[in-house]
């Protein structure tokens, strides 16, 4: 198992963080969040401006990133209930049969841990353990799936393997916690590669993040904020054990994170237009910073566009394996983007942005279509109802702000051909897409309580 940078093996670490916008961190350019040591990591490798999850929310997101496929293709884009997201006591969830990034690194000899959020299925089936990690510590949905009239929902559970361990979840200490959990899963694994997948809770789905109290009031942007320094603050402290235990080198740490930031809850995708859980670009386009000391040629910027979906076969490559072959997957081998390659560029001919099973719009090259559709599915009221061809020049505006259709009918016609490509294959409102695969179902969930 040899890595490009010439070590024995590479290890992988992705930090996932929960709605963090794509503003949200100084190297992005925020104002006030401090963010030293992600920012060190831009630094110390590259940053990555046109980087992209394959959906404005949660569950369809996370699939992606795991399977390296379109949450269509999953069928992980709608829940049981016919919701955006999987709700707690789910009777769906990413099926056992799908090969996960963890899956093929586990068949390598890797060692695997999930420390955070999964959000991909609560039953049993579902869990992490299920899909190729060994360790589990973490909630196994959204931090405000909490119980409240209506809902007949369980006290947010923390999990342990596939034991509740505590609930409801003492959510001030949960980052700290991830924290130790994951040093403590590199420290038991330093000599033998390890795969850790740590997708933070926060800045979270709840308006008021409950922070640690060496965070509270810090950071002059409220609670918000404060969540975001303390996410940093966590990085840190696994840049800082990577370099105690010696694995800097053989260490490839992805900074990013699954949707951009929602309305209303402090956080900032500037310059990109729109906010978390849409199809603009700041609801899917989100930061990434990547560090690999040796590897990725320090202080360099990456502006060409890839997604979450290329990690799985990014990192199969890279630990000496491949993407699996017996289905169809989407996502990329980005080693040349990552390693800077003279004339490297996209991989993606288009890329395309659903909400839900709808797809509303594709991007090529600089160029993003957004579909013409008589009837828009959003979760903002603005962003909903009937909806013109919006043609915007991305490298010229990223704040999607200049229609350009009129003047470009050529380029129109190109993504609209391009989309229909992807209607064929994933689907849309009024179509079944040819290339999809089932969820996994369990009849009578039950939920996940705590048991002592």
């Amino acid at each position: 198992m040899s890595s490009a940078g010439g070590s024995k093996h590479t290890n992988f670490i992705v930090i996932f963080c929960d709605n963090l916008g794509y503003g949200d961190l100084g190297c992005y350019g925020h104002p006030v969040h401090r963010t030293p040591n992600v920012d060190r990591m831009a630094r110390e490798g590259a940053l990555f401006t046109d980087f992209y999850v394959t959906s404005g929310v949660c569950t369809p997101s996370r699939s992606s990133l795991m399977t390296g496929c379109y949450a269509q293709r999953v069928d992980m884009h709608v829940s049981d209930k016919g919701g955006a997201v999987l709700q707690p006591v789910a009777a769906k969830g990413l099926n056992p049969s799908e090969i996960t990034l963890a899956r093929l690194l586990h068949d390598r000899g890797y060692a695997t841990a999930c420390v955070g959020k999964w959000h991909m299925g609560d039953q049993l089936p579902f869990l992490p353990t299920r899909h190729g990690f060994d360790d589990y510590y973490g909630i196994p949905y959204s931090e405000d799936m909490t119980p409240r009239p209506g809902q007949n929902w369980p006290p947010l559970p923390l999990m342990r393997g596939e034991q509740v361990i505590e609930a409801p979840v003492d959510m001030p200490t949960v980052t700290k916690r991830y924290t130790e959990e994951a040093i403590g899963f590199m420290e038991r694994n330093a000599d033998r590669p390890f795969f850790l997948y740590m997708p933070q809770a926060y800045p979270g789905s709840v308006r008021i993040p409950e922070v640690g109290e060496d965070f509270a009031g810090k950071s002059g942007n409220a609670e918000y904020g404060d969540s975001v320094e303390e996410l940093d603050w966590s990085a840190g402290e696994v840049l800082a054990a990577l370099q105690r235990l010696g694995l800097q080198q053989q260490t490839l740490v992805v900074f990013t994170s699954d949707n951009g930031s929602p309305k209303g809850h402090g956080g900032s995708n500037a310059p990109l237009r729109g906010w978390g859980y849409s199809t603009w670009e700041g609801g899917m386009r989100v930061p990434c910073v990547m560090r690999w000391p040796g590897t990725i040629p320090a202080g360099s910027t990456c502006s060409e566009l890839c997604t979450t979906m290329d990690l799985l076969p990014t990192f199969a490559a890279l630990a000496g394996t491949h993407a699996p072959t017996d289905r169809v997957t989407d996502g990329r081998d980005i080693r040349p983007l990552l390693t800077a390659e003279p004339g490297a560029s996209s991989p993606y001919e288009a890329f395309f942005f659903y909400h839900m099973e709808q797809l509303q719009a594709v991007r090529s090259g600089q160029w993003k279509l957004h579909l013409a559709r008589e009837s828009k599915r959003a979760f903002h009221a603005e962003d909903g109802g009937p909806t013109e061809a919006l043609l915007f020049d991305l490298v010229a505006d990223p704040g999607e702000t200049h229609n350009l259709a009129a003047e470009h009918p050529d380029i129109v016609r190109k993504l609209t051909e391009l989309a229909d490509t992807a209607r064929d294959d994933l689907g849309d409102t009024d179509r079944p897409g040819r290339g999809l695969r089932p969820a996994g179902t369990y009849p009578n969930p039950t939920p996940r309580v705590l048991n002592c």
